[in-house]
């Protein structure tokens, strides 16, 4: 299953209703049992995937339609987070074991990937953004160990959380790229707080560890005049360039973070004071 949503102007967005934000920023089913989904923004043309093997294994398509390539990765890059059970992702005849929060880097040009789990009773749920890319880095995978831990916040603000950064300057190589995951500490609900934009790149957030009774409230849009989506557990939001990506939730939770645009530079971002949101 793929579909593609359009760019849309901060002005036009002062518009919309409720419905649809939902309709052009939500991704709500990003995981299917024994499927593959596929959205394609046209925000720096980032494909956000979800794939859920069942019992044997998923081929990742071609998505012809979406990208006009002979292959997937033809002219792209991608990421990869586990946030299920064990799995395995092949790449080009070499498997790759990927358990609960590790990570896979597939470079431009491989041609033969497919998703699989270890176990059909708790299947491995692979969370994938990937953007167009100009070279090839070597596929490279991540345990957690690997990933370069930030700790920000506070106890008192609400917001004391580690982030996890994966592929990024100083970590995995790759074209334009960067992919990491942020956990809150028990008692902590805010995220990206106090709220930042950054005109040099997109950015896709996939929330998860996210209790299925509770939710998050996500702000998005000019920073002065601010809208928000009521997010679930398992759910994604495009946040465009333009908009604040920030988040409070009813406990805490985890969300993976996936960025393609201008530059790589994690700090490169346009910081909004508390006193000027609206």
């Amino acid at each position: 299953m793929s579909e593609i949503r359009y760019s849309l102007s901060p002005e036009a967005f002062k518009s919309y209703t409720t419905e649809d934000i939902r309709k052009e920023f939500l991704i709500p089913e990003v995981m299917q049992k024994g499927k593959i989904t596929a959205v394609y923004s046209m925000y720096d043309r980032m494909v956000t995937m979800g794939v859920v093997p069942a019992s044997g294994s998923i081929d990742l398509p071609v998505f012809e339609d979406l990208t006009k390539a002979e292959f997937f990765l033809q002219r792209r890059e991608m990421g990869i987070i586990n946030v299920g059970g064990s799995g395995k992702v092949s790449v080009d005849g070499v498997d790759y074991d990927l358990a609960n929060k590790e990570c896979l880097y597939i470079g431009r040009g491989a041609k033969n990937i497919a998703f699989s789990s270890a176990y059909a009773d708790s299947p491995a749920e692979f969370f994938i953004n990937s953007c167009p890319a100009h070279k090839e880095y070597p596929t490279t995978k991540a345990v957690l160990a690997d990933a370069n831990e930030v700790n920000l916040g506070s106890k008192e603000n609400c917001n004391e959380r580690t982030i996890y950064q994966f592929i990024h300057e100083g970590g995995i190589k790759s074209c334009q790229l960067v992919m990491g995951f942020t956990t809150l500490a028990p008692g902590s609900i805010w995220n990206t707080f106090p709220p930042h934009t950054h005109l040099r790149r997109m950015e896709v957030y996939f929330y998860f560890d996210l209790a299925d009774d509770q939710i998050v409230l996500h702000f998005m849009g000019d920073p002065q005049e601010t809208r928000h989506l009521a997010i679930h557990n398992k759910q994604a939001v495009i946040s465009p360039e333009w908009s604040i990506h920030s988040g409070a939730g009813t406990s805490n939770y985890s969300f993976i973070w996936a960025m393609a645009g201008e530059n790589q530079a994690f700090t490169d971002m346009d910081g909004q004071e508390l006193k000027s949101i609206r």
